[in-house]
């Protein structure tokens, strides 16, 4: 169980400071539960990346059931959900996909994640607040986006 490894942010408030303190290093945000499968494989993921990525990001987890603000705000309805900001500017990856906002899914390695997140980091540093995806569009899950007419 890794998750236990990673820091939890509890409340929106935790959020709000960790987005707006994190200066000049990629935030990684995991949206998920703790105890649905996937997000612990992604989690496991995320706890082994630490350690080499400890000078270009931070990592914590988010409990979708705790910041529902958040939740909504991003249309977070399929799980695990990670969001990536740099300086308090929400970065945007093109996966190939419809939507860059944010990531669904598991990351295959731990390579994977280290791979994004540089190409995150050196984006941001040159002030781009969209990327392209390194990992191949084709090993990535698919998934249609549902649109609700309010």
């Amino acid at each position: 169980m890794a998750s236990y490894l990673l820091p939890h942010l509890q409340s929106k408030q935790d959020v709000d400071n960790v987005i707006r303190h994190t200066e000049e290093l990629v935030l990684v945000l995991r949206f998920g539960k703790d105890e649905d499968p996937v997000c612990l494989q992604l989690d496991h993921i995320l706890a082994k990346s630490v350690d080499d990525l400890g000078k270009m990001a931070k990592i914590y987890t988010v409990d979708v059931d705790k910041v529902p603000v958040y939740t909504r705000y991003f249309d977070i309805t399929l799980l695990p959900a990670t969001i990536f900001f740099f300086n308090a500017q929400h970065i945007k990856v093109d996966w190939g996909t419809a939507d860059h906002t944010k990531f669904i899914g598991t990351f295959q390695s731990k390579q994977d994640l280290i791979d994004v997140v540089e190409v995150i980091f050196r984006g941001a540093m040159k002030g781009k607040v969209m990327v392209r995806s390194p990992l191949d569009p084709t090993t990535l899950q698919k998934y249609d986006l549902v649109y609700k007419d309010f």
